[in-house]
C-alpha cells in the first residue's frame, strides 16, 4: 500500500465480515440492492403519471424530494456511496455493455467535471424553475430521462460516462463520499504489479472461455503461486469509471459498485475501512484542475442557494430585481440569481482567495492560482456537507412518517395521515442543524489550516485568512437562512 494511503486506509476489509461480504460479493450481490430501488423507481414513475398530482400525496415527489435526500446524506457519512452502489439507473449496465461491444472512449475534451458542474446547476435550476418538488408528473419524466440517458451512454461508450462525467446525483455522492469511512483499496501492491490481465479495471468478460495462468508472489520472500484466471461469457465487468484499484487514492469517481472486487482473480481488492475524510488533507489525492476545484467549491455554494430559494428573502430579492432591473420573466430572474450564486460566486471565491492567500502567504507568483485553489478546494467539502445535511435533515425530520400514508393511498387504501404526521421537535432539529454547520466549519477550517501550513509554513496564518473567512461566511449565511421560516415543500398541505 502506498505511503500516503497507509496513513488513512486501514488493513480491515469490510467485505471480510461474515454476512456482508458473501452477500455483496456474490454474482448477484449488487442486484440485491438495485432490484428494490428499481422497483421503487418504477413505482414513482407509475404514481407520477397516474396518481394524484398533489405533491404531498404522491410517491414521485415525497420519496425523492423529502425522504431520499435525507437518507442519502446520512448514508454518505456513515457508510459511503451506497446509492451509487444500488443505483437503479445502471441496472441494465451488463446489457448495455454487450451492445456496445466495448464501444469507444468518451471524447477527450469532455473527460473532466465541467459537465458535472453544468448538470448539477441544471438540476437545481430545474428544481426551482419548474417546481419539480410540486410536480409528480415532471419528476416521473425526470426519472425516465435518467434511465434513458444512463443506458444510452453506457451502450455508446466503453467507460461509464454518465456516472463519471454527467450524472448530478452521482457527482454529489462522489464529492461527499470523500468524507465516508470506506474506500476501495488493495491488500498487496506486489500482487497487482504481477497481475497480467488487470481484471479490476478490464473485467473478466470474454465471448469465448479463456484460461490464463498468473505467477504471483504476493510479498517479498513468499513462495511463488500459480493462479488460473478464467475469462468467459459469465465474467465480471471491470470498473465502469476506469479506476485501477491499486492507484485509488480517493472516493471521487468511485460508484462503490464492487465490480473491481468481483473481477479480481487474486482476491486482492476490497472495500477497506479508513479515517473519515482522510483523503481530503492529502495533497495528491485529487487532480489539480480548475474543474475539480470548482466542483468542490460550487457544491457548497449550491447548498446555500438551494436553501435560500425556500425562505422569504429570496422572494424579496426576486421582486427587487424585477422592479429595479425591469426583468419581467421569472425564468430570467431565477437564471440570474442561480448563475451568480452557483457559478459566478464560487469562481470568484476560488480565484480571489487563491490570489489573496498566495500574496499573504509570501509565495507571490511562485505558485499558480490553479494549484493554490486546488490545494484548498477539498476544505470546502465538510462545510458544504454540513449545509446540505442541515437542509435535507430538516425536511426529512419535519415529517419522517409521511411516506407511510402516501404508500397506503398508492395501494388503494386509506391514508392514516393523523397517525403518521408527527414531527421531531423544531428545537431539536435546530440543534442538529447547528451541530452539522459548526462541525463542518471546524473540519473545513482544520483542513485549510493543514494546507496553509504545508504551503506557507511560517506565514500559514495570514495565508489561511481568505479561506477561513470564506468558510466562516458560508457557515454564518447558512445559519441565518435556517433560522428563517422555510417552505415545507412536499408537506405544505399538511403543516401549513
Amino acid at each position: 500500500m502506498k505511503a500516503e494511503q497507509r496513513r488513512f486506509v486501514s488493513g480491515r476489509d469490510s467485505l471480510r465480515l461474515p454476512l456482508l461480504g458473501p452477500l455483496l460479493l456474490g454474482r448477484y450481490g449488487r442486484l440485491l440492492l438495485q432490484a428494490p430501488l428499481t422497483v421503487l423507481a418504477l413505482l414513482l414513475v407509475i404514481d407520477g403519471f397516474t396518481g394524484p398530482q398533489s405533491a404531498a400525496r404522491n410517491l414521485a415527489t415525497v420519496a425523492p424530494w423529502v425522504h431520499y435526500r435525507g437518507l442519502v446524506v446520512l448514508a454518505l457519512l456513515l457508510a459511503g456511496n451506497l446509492f451509487c452502489m444500488g443505483c437503479p439507473f445502471t441496472l441494465p449496465r451488463s446489457l448495455a455493455k454487450r451492445l456496445s461491444s466495448r464501444g469507444r472512449r468518451f471524447p477527450q475534451r469532455l473527460r473532466n467535471k465541467w459537465l458535472a458542474i453544468g448538470s448539477l446547476f441544471a438540476l437545481f435550476f430545474a428544481y426551482e424553475s419548474f417546481d419539480l418538488w410540486a410536480s409528480p408528473l415532471l419528476t416521473a419524466w425526470l426519472i425516465v430521462a435518467y434511465f434513458i440517458a444512463s443506458f444510452v451512454l453506457e451502450a455508446l461508450f466503453s467507460e461509464s460516462a454518465f456516472c463519471k462525467y454527467i450524472c448530478p446525483l452521482g457527482s454529489f455522492n462522489m464529492v461527499y463520499s470523500t468524507l465516508s469511512p470506506t474506500q476501495i483499496s488493495v491488500r498487496s501492491h506486489d500482487t497487482c504489479a504481477q497481475c497480467v490481465g488487470k481484471e479490476c479495471v478490464n473485467g473478466s468478460y470474454a465471448a469465448q472461455p479463456i484460461i490464463r495462468i498468473d505467477e504471483i508472489t504476493a510479498d517479498s520472500g513468499a513462495p511463488l503461486r500459480t493462479v488460473p484466471v478464467a475469462h468467459g461469457p459469465s465474467g465480471a465487468l471491470g470498473c465502469g469509471t476506469e479506476l485501477f484499484a491499486p492507484q485509488v487514492q480517493s472516493n471521487m469517481d468511485c460508484t462503490m459498485c464492487l465490480d473491481c472486487v468481483r473481477a479480481c482473480p487474486h482476491d486482492n481488492a476490497g472495500l477497506f475501512l479508513r479515517a473519515p475524510g482522510g483523503e481530503l488533507d492529502q495533497p495528491d489525492s485529487l487532480p489539480r484542475r480548475w474543474d475539480m476545484s470548482l466542483l468542490l467549491i460550487a457544491l457548497a455554494f449550491m447548498g446555500l442557494s438551494n436553501a435560500f430559494g425556500m425562505v422569504p428573502p429570496y422572494y424579496a430579492l426576486q421582486e427587487w430585481l424585477a422592479l429595479n432591473l425591469g426583468i419581467a420573466s421569472e425564468f430570467v430572474i431565477l437564471l440570474l440569481i442561480f448563475g451568480v450564486f452557483n457559478l459566478a460566486l464560487p469562481a470568484l471565491a476560488a480565484v480571489g482567495a487563491a490570489y489573496a492567500g498566495r500574496q499573504l502567504g509570501g509565495l507571490g507568483r511562485r505558485a499558480s492560482l490553479r494549484d493554490t485553489a486546488a490545494a484548498f478546494a477539498p476544505s470546502f467539502v465538510p462545510i458544504g456537507f454540513g449545509i446540505w445535511f442541515a437542509h435535507y435533515s430538516f425536511h426529512f425530520l419535519i415529517g419522517p412518517g409521511l411516506i407511510v400514508p402516501v404508500i397506503q393511498e398508492f395501494l388503494g387504501g386509506f391514508g392514516d395521515w393523523a397517525t403518521w404526521s408527527f414531527s421531531l421537535e423544531t428545537n431539536i432539529i435546530g440543534l442538529l442543524q447547528a451541530a452539522a454547520l459548526v462541525s463542518g466549519f471546524v473540519w473545513s477550517l482544520r483542513l485549510a489550516q493543514k494546507t496553509a501550513l504545508r504551503l506557507y509554513r511560517r506565514k500559514a496564518t495570514p495565508g489561511l485568512l481568505p479561506w477561513a473567512l470564506l468558510h466562516l461566511l458560508l457557515m454564518l449565511a447558512a445559519w441565518q437562512i435556517f433560522t428563517l421560516p422555510m417552505e415545507m415543500r412536499g408537506t405544505l398541505s399538511l403543516f401549513g
